[in-house]
């Protein structure tokens, strides 16, 4: 059961196919004769499930391996119906949605301390949370299970477990633990966990860490402190490291206003303040608008307009809007995290205000949101707008390429205007599903203007965070590579030598600065990133929640409130706030496994559509030009493992987020306005059409049902066309005859 993955899973939805297989092979058998001619075909089908999951079953903790190797006997011995029955009391249960139930991994425990563990868990398990141990042996397996099990909250790692499992690791992880054993090979041994740790923060920074070290626990954790929650010393009592685990999950799981705002509603209070409708009073004394409370029922408790009494002020927060602002910048990797209940619209002109005076020169994406058009001319700036490539067949836009920015950098640099250039403004992702690269972006712009300020709108992305594959492109890990960087002693030696070979007379060169990945002066640049989010586009909130990141090392704060002040109301809805308290919740718990089940439903929607009929009348529109794909791969969604996305992810100038498909319509011969109608005539909505195209968004709301009543309808617009085309051949032949 330790078996690592010999070969890369295609997503996360082939373990419930394989255990689907697995039942409907066995339950096949059950109908056939051994002398059958189906009967040897159906078994190996079989027994290419369960190879499969022996290979990945030991990176959860249920049915566990000895429920596994228990089933595996029964098949081998063809105990069929035993097998089957077994097999669909685990198919029910790992279906089940079991509230408050988690895992922790444990690498390198050995069995005694395995024992030890389980006991100690019994004692602390309670308060509603459900907890469970994965044991894994080495830290390749340690870190495919970090990637496959959405279930974890937390790691307990040993410093002395190997790194390789015996047999050959997955490509899925393969860059990863290649970068790992280097490591590993130049570092003694008691270093190998804060390794370990960091890796495994790479692939899910929402986990607790713990390390359990035989060595020096104080010196680990003067090193390496800031890499776990807590380090204990191997051997002495461990009761406390289950306690921090629970409350570590504990405190993730707080939403500190809402609880806030429920403990408010249930005081008998008498209100002689605005708001006649707090705890619904106004509502309930009516006789005409019973439907009303019958539609927001207990949500109408909620609404308040105090500011005492244990609630806050969204404008000067000191209590639990504090406290949940402060979780937002947690779950969401940014320094600091505003509030915004006006959309990415407020946000945009709520950070353009408190960075952009009169004739600061930004330069902006000429496609970007209109509240950033608006808020330069309320600010009086001197714009510089960006060209961005675009698909004329398509009328679709993309990003600002790297050369275009440093053309127009370069362009105030020799006018001797560049330290009036203050701000770059882009969007990341775009409506479309275009998605840059801010590490690498921020990193040549500063090269050339080491004191620019970034604003990334990200209206669109604000799930990216949550998932491995999509925060690499974040502005806030941008920014946190950035600070990362130019803090490292490394950086600052490779930066000498390319100071060194490239100097005045290559920066006279205007082709050979556009050819050459700049690298900036860590003693100047400084890292300034704001990045803009509609929580309520892509994640758990109500309309019109947002958010402003902040990673600034220049932060002015006075100034940056005092634009917040302008823009956000005294009168905020109680029931905005407690959504974004919700969602952040729901994100950090279980936001890997979200946004994993909304790539895995995107590409089955994708396969579904490369079956003849519908690529007949429907193709999905690749938005990327060749240009930027230095990964030098021709069609990104043809391949559908998360390692071959992740070269492209890791290499090229765009990529397109695979959650986003662009439909050409061109051949059903209807507008895309038309064909939008058409959808919402069929409970099918979307937003987004140009005269040829339709743009699909699949979200963390989605459902594998969705996409199935998505490809049916455009069947039933294929079949449709058919007929068209059958009976104009007819007609065409009878004139002729």
């Amino acid at each position: 059961m330790n078996t690592p993955l010999n070969s890369s899973p295609t997503f996360l939805n082939d373990r419930s196919e394989s255990w689907k297989a697995l039942y409907d092979n066995l339950g096949r058998l059950l109908t056939i004769d051994e002398d059958h001619s189906d009967f040897n075909a159906t078994w190996e089908q079989m027994m290419d499930a369960v190879a499969y999951l022996s290979q990945i079953e030991s990176y959860w903790a249920y049915p566990g391996e000895g429920n596994f190797t228990k089933l595996t006997g029964m098949v081998r011995r063809k105990e069929l119906n035993s097998a089957r029955l077994t097999v669909r009391k685990i198919r029910k249960k790992l279906a089940a949605h079991r509230e408050k139930y988690f895992e922790v991994l444990v690498l390198g425990a050995t069995t005694s301390e395995q024992e030890v563990y389980r006991r100690l868990l019994r004692k602390v398990n309670g308060n509603g949370f459900v907890c469970k141990f994965v044991f894994v042996k080495t830290a390749e397996d340690a870190l495919n299970a970090t990637l496959l099990n959405v279930t974890l909250q937390a790691v307990i790692t040993h410093d002395d477990a190997p790194l390789r499992s015996q047999d050959s690791q997955s490509d899925l992880l393969q860059p990863v633990v290649d970068e790992l054993a280097a490591a590993y090979e130049v570092t003694p041994v008691f270093e190998h966990g804060p390794l370990l740790a960091r890796q495994i923060k790479k692939l899910r920074p929402e986990l607790d860490l713990y390390l359990v070290a035989d060595s020096n626990v104080e010196n680990i954790a003067a090193r390496h402190g800031e890499a776990f929650m807590r380090i204990f010393r191997r051997g002495e009592d461990q009761g406390e490291l289950f306690c921090a685990i629970m409350l570590g999950v504990k405190q993730r799981y707080e939403a500190p206003f809402f609880d806030a705002v429920v403990k408010h509603a249930g005081r008998p209070i008498s209100n002689f303040h605005a708001l006649p409708g707090a705890r619904g009073k106004s509502v309930k004394k009516s006789a005409w608008i019973k439907d009303y409370e019958k539609v927001l029922g207990p949500a109408l408790d909620l609404e308040s307009s105090a500011t005492t009494g244990g609630l806050d002020s969204l404008l000067e927060p000191k209590g639990p809007l504090q406290a949940t602002q402060e979780a937002l910048a947690r779950a969401f990797g940014a320094k600091h995290s505003r509030l915004v209940l006006s959309g990415t619209t407020g946000a945009n002109k709520i950070v353009m205000q408190a960075l952009v005076t009169r004739g600061d020169v930004v330069l902006a994406d000429r496609n970007c949101h209109k509240s950033i058009h608006n808020a330069l001319m309320q600010a009086d700036a001197r714009v510089t707008y960006l060209e961005a490539n675009k698909l004329d067949d398509h009328s679709i836009y993309g990003g600002v390429s790297m050369r275009e920015l440093k053309r127009i950098l370069l362009q105030y640099k020799r006018a001797g205007e560049i330290e009036r250039v203050r701000v770059i403004a882009l969007t990341n992702c775009t409506f479309d599903g275009i998605v840059y690269d801010p590490t690498k972006v921020m990193m040549e712009c500063l090269a050339i203007a080491p004191h620019l300020v970034f604003l990334w709108d990200e209206a669109w992305f604000a799930f990216a965070r949550f998932h491995h594959l999509y925060r690499s492109r974040t502005a806030m890990q941008g920014a946190k590579n950035l600070e990362e960087k130019f803090a490292d002693s490394d950086y600052a030696a490779l930066h000498k030598v390319f100071a060194a070979g490239f100097g005045a007379e290559a920066w006279e060169d205007e082709e050979r600065v556009l050819d050459t990945p700049l690298l900036p002066d860590p003693a100047e640049a400084r890292v300034r990133v704001y990045a803009t989010q509609s929580m309520h586009k892509t994640l758990t909130a109500l309309r019109g929640v947002s958010l402003i990141h902040i990673h600034d090392q220049d932060h002015d704060d006075e100034r940056f409130n005092d634009a917040y002040l302008t823009q956000t109301t005294t009168s905020p809805s109680y029931l905005q706030l407690i959504s974004a308290d919700i969602g952040r919740r729901q994100a950090e718990l279980e936001g890997h496994k979200l946004v994993q089940e909304q790539l895995e439903n995107a590409v089955f929607v994708r396969q579904a559509l490369n079956l003849p009929l519908l690529k007949k009348y429907v193709s999905v529109v690749d938005v990327v030009p060749g240009e930027f794909r230095q990964s030098s791969e021709d069609a990104y969604f043809e391949k559908t493992t998360l390692s071959k996305l992740g070269k492209a992810w890791r290499t090229d100038e765009f990529i397109q987020d695979p959650s986003r498909l662009t439909l050409c319509i061109t051949a059903i011969g209807e507008s895309g306005e038309a064909f939008k109608h058409a959808l919402m005539k069929n409970s099918i909505q979307i937003n987004k059409t140009t005269a040829n195209t339709a743009l699909f968004m699949l979200t963390i709301g989605n459902t594998r049902s969705d996409g199935a009543n998505l490809i049916g309808f455009l069947r039933k617009i294929a079949l449709d066309c058919e007929e068209k085309i059958g009976t104009a051949r007819k007609i065409e032949k009878d004139f002729h005859a």
